[in-house]
């Protein structure tokens, strides 16, 4: 794939996950034996790329890894699923970003990261990788595993070129009025949304910062669609879709990845969220971040109630 051509760039992390399946999640000071353990590729940025090119997309991911074995790994991986990795640089005498995930019986997870090349990803790199790999009518998608100035890069770069932005506010931390203002959809969790504004927090302050929609995903209560535009009749709840979930962990990279794809189709924003909330709620239905991210007909079939 060319990455000039990307339907999706991603701009964020990529990682190497080791998930450790448990019966139950650790309790603090709480040791947990008999769990089963696996390796995978893993990172929001990676995770969302793989995600939008499983669903048809032409995707380039714009991230850092090391000059080390894991890193190699992971741009394998990355070209085998079809997502372009020129915005992909090298940090040399850095670590690949890895990820330890505790995942319990109820699909449930807790994670710890240990950042490594992601925290190098700086601005310069941001631009360069979006100015190759991003045409007018591409969309962006970012998250919070790499550093503010790399985020604003990405604010910056979408505003400049009026580029629309699917921001994944996680893991969430305070966001300046730049970053969120060049957001066309937010999409924080209820924990994420808390995090941003605090405990008496709403989604009509993110509004007010100047993103155009945010779409709070719920869990098993939906998504609730908050919409700068009165006529899009705001707040409105798009229902969760039933599923046998395993796994929680990347479902919300791969919402955030399918509502950026059904934004470039030219999908209506509720119909977007509805389509993302599909996607998000398939990819729980394996252990790790990837192993059950659908394709374009298993979501069709989901959404028209025939899986």
């Amino acid at each position: 794939m060319s990455a000039a051509v990307a339907d999706i760039v991603v701009v964020g992390s990529a990682n190497v996950d080791l998930v450790i399946a448990l019966s139950r999640l650790p309790a603090p000071g709480e040791t947990v034996t008999g769990g089963r353990l696996a390796r995978e590729m893993g990172g929001k940025g990676a995770n969302a790329a793989v995600a939008a090119a499983r669903l048809g997309a032409r995707v380039a991911l714009v991230a850092a890894v090391g000059d080390d074995a894991d890193g190699a790994a992971v741009r394998e991986d990355l070209a085998a699923h079809g997502v372009g990795t020129a915005g992909v640089v090298t940090i040399p005498d850095a670590a690949t970003g890895l990820a330890a995930v505790l995942v319990d019986d109820a699909g449930e997870n807790a994670i710890a990261v240990a950042s490594g090349a992601n925290l190098a990803l700086d601005a310069a790199a941001v631009h360069a990788g979006l100015r190759a790999a991003t045409g007018p009518e591409a969309v962006v998608v970012t998250n919070l595993e790499i550093p503010d100035a790399a985020v604003a890069a990405v604010a910056e770069h979408c505003r400049a070129h009026d580029l629309r932005l699917v921001l994944d506010p996680g893991p969430a931390r305070a966001l300046p009025v730049a970053v969120l203002s060049a957001a066309t959809v937010v999409t924080p969790n209820r924990g994420e949304l808390a995090t941003l504004l605090g405990a008496d927090g709403t989604p009509r302050d993110l509004l007010d910062a100047g993103a155009t929609a945010v779409a709070v995903t719920l869990g098993a209560d939906g998504v609730e669609l908050h919409a700068a535009d009165p006529a899009a009749g705001s707040p409105a709840r798009i229902p969760s879709f039933a599923v046998d979930a395993v796994d929680t962990t990347g479902a919300g990279d791969a919402f955030a990845a399918a509502l950026a794809l059904a934004l470039h189709d030219g999908l209506a924003l509720p119909d977007a969220v509805r389509f993302a909330a599909a996607t998000g709620a398939l990819a729980t239905r394996a252990p790790g971040a990837r192993a059950a991210l659908p394709d374009r007909s298993t979501v069709a079939a989901l959404l028209a109630g025939g899986a």
